[in-house]
């Protein structure tokens, strides 16, 4: 782990939290936040032995909040709110998403106006460091007051309990920290607080979700392109006049990038003149339209969640000695919760389309010349028969699980949380749709390659060439019917791995986040 990452917090980018995501470097808070850290913990600390009530300082917490607590029970109050809210059940979140979480925590600490001591950021910076991941279940969140559960096994670890992933193994947190040289921390006034209330998990979800689909929707075009050379699909609804009259940002990148991905290619050469076909399909024609407006609704998914990570997101804040200590509702997660549903159907609608192609591609009524199902002896051999049923099967989930979250508020804590945003499970079913969406990309990338090389000795256009080539290096093209599991999940991994897009080249291809200076 060579690299660490300055996080700036409250100007961390989404480039930034894709690196923690998926390439499992260090991060540290810019050192320029301790002074405002430190300051607000003092805050807190003489609030903690004031006379006045300070929600959740020295008082118990929902429904309990008009308990005062005294002085001499802080320490147990905090460990016991850790310990109380420890309820997640379910799967393990993964470790990328785990280090996401870790991260945005650090980021919303380092604001300054959470009131804990700058050494709770300094041990999670440790805890990554040394690779000390806390096991957290993946359910047991509403997505408000905050994502509690969660987030509460994350603190565990750092207070020596609970179980982290270490070393390659499942083990209890306390060797973990002593085996790296780490002691754990002794929770002070709102600490515990701190830590749990937060909308961290739900926006960690979401931002794996928005990095993965982001991934998938560029590879789908690329997909798409050979789709539509394999189709000798007309390029005239690419050309820019069309979506320069339309006026959507991702509508015009998407048309660019599929009429520069086919640029050169002999199969389009071919049949310019004499094509008795006089439209095409919309999953063909309209791929501008469906995938540029997908496209503009990740960005703007995008623009909420970095706004998010770089947020305060907890109870009550540490505004200034002047206002004090303010509670509020800063930790609920209904911005989140718009944005997983809105990246659902995003993520849904790229799966979509991208069916329709297969669909028409094994289809001998509609592919324009190709063998029944892309098989070379059709009848003995079903070719891609089944594959398009597996694509339709899991565009069909995907649309289940795109209807809304967000509206499904259910009251918490007697009565005391009584809406609340759903923001989590919405944000972590986008796991599972994306990984339906990179099979279903796979196999278009599957049966596309197969039937570009139908149209031999014509060639497609460079960069489809060496996306075929990285295919063929592991996947041989369909000559007679084998098992096709194996073929689907390389696609899928080269897929997520990103070789498809470095097989394309970047420069085809849209940013997520324009350039500074762009706009």
């Amino acid at each position: 782990m060579a690299r660490t990452l300055t996080l700036r917090p409250g100007f961390t980018t989404l480039a930034e939290l894709e690196s923690v995501y998926r390439d499992g470097i260090a991060v540290t808070v810019d050192r320029a936040c301790r002074e405002h850290v430190e300051r607000a913990a003092e805050q807190v600390r003489r609030a903690a032995i004031g006379r006045e009530a300070v929600y959740g300082v020295n008082t118990g917490f929902g429904k309990l909040a008009s308990t005062r607590i005294p002085p001499t029970d802080t320490a147990a109050l905090q460990r016991n709110l850790i310990r109380s809210h420890c309820c997640g059940v379910g799967d393990p979140l993964p470790g990328g998403v785990v280090r996401l979480i870790m991260a945005l925590k650090l980021i919303s600490l380092g604001r300054g106006a959470s009131g804990v001591r700058f050494e709770i950021l300094e041990l999670m910076e440790a805890c990554l460091a040394h690779d000390i991941l806390p096991v957290i279940p993946g359910q047991g969140s509403v997505g408000a007051s905050g994502d509690l559960a969660p987030l509460a096994h994350l603190t565990a670890a750092l207070i020596g309990e609970g179980e982290v992933e270490y070393a390659g193994e499942r083990v209890n947190a306390a060797h973990a920290l002593a085996d790296a040289g780490l002691s754990p921390v002794t929770l002070g006034p709102k600490e515990g607080l701190g830590m749990i209330n937060g909308t961290q998990v739900s926006t960690a979800l979401a931002l794996a979700g928005l990095f993965d689909a982001w991934r998938l929707a560029q590879s789908a075009l690329i997909t798409g392109a050979l789709a539509s050379d394999a189709l000798m699909a007309s390029t005239a609804p690419f050309h820019p006049a069309i979506h320069a009259l339309r006026g959507h940002a991702g509508q015009v990148d998407a048309a660019a990038r599929l009429q520069a991905l086919l640029e050169g290619s002999q199969i389009r050469e071919s049949h310019l003149e004499a094509d008795t076909r006089v439209q095409d399909p919309y999953c063909l024609r309209c791929q501008p339209q469906v995938m540029g407006a997908c496209l503009d609704l990740m960005r703007q998914v995008g623009r909420t969640l970095e706004i998010e990570a770089n947020a305060v997101t907890d109870n009550p804040l540490v505004i200034d000695e002047e206002t004090g200590i303010l509670s509020g509702g800063n930790f609920h997660a209904e911005p989140v919760a718009f944005a997983a549903d809105q990246l659902a159907l995003a993520v849904c609608e790229v799966g979509s389309i991208t069916e329709r192609r297969i669909a028409t591609l094994v289809d001998p009524a509609l592919n324009y010349g190709l063998p029944a199902f892309l098989s070379p002896d059709p009848g003995i051999n079903s070719g891609f028969m089944i594959a398009e049923v597996t694509a339709a099967a899991l565009m069909a989930e995907n649309k289940q699980r795109a209807m809304p979250c967000s509206v499904d508020s259910t009251p918490t804590s007697a009565n005391q949380e009584d809406h609340v945003s759903m923001a989590c499970h919405g944000a972590r079913r986008l796991l599972a749709m994306n990984d339906n969406l990179a099979h279903i990309v796979a196999i278009e990338l599957l049966v596309a390659a197969q039937g570009i090389e139908c149209r031999r000795p014509l060639a497609t256009s460079a960069p489809l060439t060496a996306v075929l080539e990285n295919l063929r290096s592991r996947v041989a093209a369909l000559v007679e019917d084998r098992v096709m599991a194996g073929d689907i999940a390389e696609a899928a991994g080269q897929l997520t791995r990103g070789e498809v897009l470095a097989a394309a080249g970047t420069q085809a291809l849209p940013p997520l986040s324009p350039t500074p200076g762009s706009e």
